[in-house]
């Protein structure tokens, strides 16, 4: 994990209006329990709107369809806990069962610029999680985000690529 903070600490930041628009995801492996849970469970990736909000997290339905879950109705500690069953076969087919009742009814996260270890860049608030993702600039086309969940000294961190759309 050192080493991921090291290199986040040493990208430039971003501004919120720079992330505005539709991103895939891929976490960064760091020790975090999460590694390698969201990719199993189908994660796309995030889409930020002009109006500074998002949809945090976003997942495949099929092929074509991207759905938007929403965080509030994913029991985070229990999810934390029971980490390494979210990396198995039972659970991607449990979460693709289940997807339907998570739907999000809209953005569920504020965009906006704060503070990460003295540095000011965009990040995204959750608005019924204690979660904030920070971001920093990698290149003009991808971010490195730093995942931090209130009360919790242990940071996932993930990379989101702009992705065109015609």
């Amino acid at each position: 994990m050192q080493k991921a903070i090291q290199v986040f600490q040493g990208l430039p930041s971003i501004e919120p209006r720079d992330m505005i628009g539709l991103w895939t995801g891929r976490g960064i492996p760091s020790g975090h329990p999460l590694d390698g849970v969201l990719e199993n469970l189908g994660w796309f990736g995030k889409r930020f709107t002009p109006e500074m909000r998002a949809d945090a997290l976003l997942f495949r339905l099929d092929d074509r369809r991207l759905v938007p879950i929403d965080p509030a109705k994913i029991p985070l500690r229990l999810a934390l806990r029971l980490h390494k069953m979210g990396k198995t076969r039972a659970a991607r087919n449990l979460f693709s069962y289940l997807q339907r009742g998570l739907l999000a009814k809209g953005p569920v996260a504020s965009l906006r610029t704060i503070s990460f270890q003295g540095v000011p860049s965009a990040a995204m608030v959750y608005d019924d999680q204690p979660i904030v993702d920070h971001f920093r600039r990698i290149d003009d086309r991808r971010v490195m985000g730093a995942m931090r969940i209130q009360e919790d000294d242990r940071i996932y961190f993930f990379e989101l690529v702009r992705v065109d759309v015609p």
